[in-house]
């Protein structure tokens, strides 16, 4: 936690020295501190902690105090996470200087927070078995319209990519963006997902006055009232879309064009992967109360096999059949629907389509599990 030298910890609280501290801040140069964590960040200074004490002399509002400490991280990934954060920061900027709306233009990134398992200390780093945990991010930016990934953020996530391959290891990496209003809309209904970023969430950067709201706890009839809904509407959309991958591969025998056929495959292809989308969703929607916006298998399923391991291993990637068709799977949401180069094989179709119904079958099983007693899902 920052704080002026010459002011101690336990003296904060009164109001002059609540102002001397503010006070210490903007009169200091801000390229002598450094972030989170003594991650180097010229020009940026973390004083959130500061605000965050409140002015005692009047009403204080409720807010939540990030975590700043990375200390517990590997160098590697205080190195990894640092030229992150300059990374985003950097292409932010570029894209929207390029904008005409002034909302837009004068948007900002106002924290950058890792979260997941790298936040909690419990990552996983096996060479051997070519597991690495994710670096998970949120990104939380000045307007709503700022959230669009493709408009704003594909570039940055490049960069970030090509940053990581360039390490001895695949490390995966995980973006999210929400801006400051959702954010502590979702935090006021007790939305877990929210609330868990703010209780073990690291701040790797920080504009000042732009507190978290203090998340409110959501009572457990509300909390299975919601997952309940979810469920029900949720749910079902997973055999729709497995009927309609049935129905396009239905029509490739009927087809005498081997384009056509092949167009069939691939819109079975989407559809199965609609399905697999849909099945992480709606796990993620009933223990968590909470969907990301993200189409990125890899991604859900990993944010699902933390919450409930049975859920591991459905995809067989350590043999070479599961891990081609898993990746056939997995680009299917662009390339099954415009790429020219994309193919599938019915062995390929038949051998995912028996594994997003053992999803299906397991996504119910532990949604109702959990709709049946739990009435906070487990961290």
């Amino acid at each position: 936690m920052f704080r002026p030298r010459h002011i101690p910890k336990h003296r904060m609280g009164r109001p002059s020295l609540w102002r001397n501290a503010v006070s210490f801040v903007a009169m200091t140069n801000v390229s002598n501190f450094r972030c989170a964590g003594n991650l180097p960040l010229p020009n940026v200074l973390i004083w959130s902690d500061v605000l965050a004490l409140g002015d005692p002399s009047g009403d204080d509002m409720n807010m939540a105090e990030l975590k700043t400490d990375t200390a517990h991280l590997p160098g590697r990934a205080r190195r990894d996470l640092a030229r992150a954060v300059e990374i985003l920061r950097d292409e932010f900027g570029k894209q929207v200087a390029r904008r005409n709306g002034r909302h837009v233009r004068e948007g900002r990134i106002l924290k950058i927070i890792l979260f997941g398992s790298y936040a909690r200390g419990r990552q996983v780093i096996d060479p051997v078995g070519r597991y690495f945990s994710d670096y998970d991010i949120l990104v939380i930016v000045s307007h709503e319209d700022l959230t669009d990934a493709a408009e704003y953020w594909v570039q940055a996530e490049d960069r970030m990519v090509d940053m990581l391959l360039r390490r001895f290891w695949p490390q995966p990496l995980n973006l999210i963006v929400h801006s400051i209003d959702d954010i502590n809309h979702q935090l006021e209904r007790g939305r877990y997902f929210f609330t868990d970023i703010v209780k073990d969430g690291i701040a790797l950067f920080e504009e000042p006055g732009h507190p978290l709201a203090d998340p409110v706890p959501l009572s457990a009839e509300e909390a299975l009232k919601e997952a309940q809904f979810y469920f029900d509407d949720d749910y079902p959309s997973i055999r729709r879309a497995l009927k309609l991958a049935d129905y396009a591969r239905s029509e490739v025998p009927n087809e005498q064009s081997i384009l056509e056929q092949n167009k069939w495959r691939n819109e079975a292809a989407f559809q199965l992967h609609q399905a697999t989308e849909r099945a992480y969703y709606c796990i993620l929607l009933v223990l968590k109360l909470y969907r990301p916006k993200s189409h990125n298998l890899n991604f859900l399923s990993q944010r699902c096999e933390q919450l409930d391991e049975r859920l591991i291993g459905i995809w067989q990637r350590e043999s070479k059949e599961g891990k081609r068709c898993y990746e056939l799977l997995r680009a299917a949401y662009i390339k099954a629907r415009y790429s020219d180069f994309y193919k599938i094989t019915d062995g390929e179709l038949d051998w995912l389509t028996a594994r997003i119904r053992e999803l299906q079958a397991l996504t119910q099983t532990i949604c109702q599990e959990h709709l049946g007693g739990v009435a906070r899902p487990a961290d």
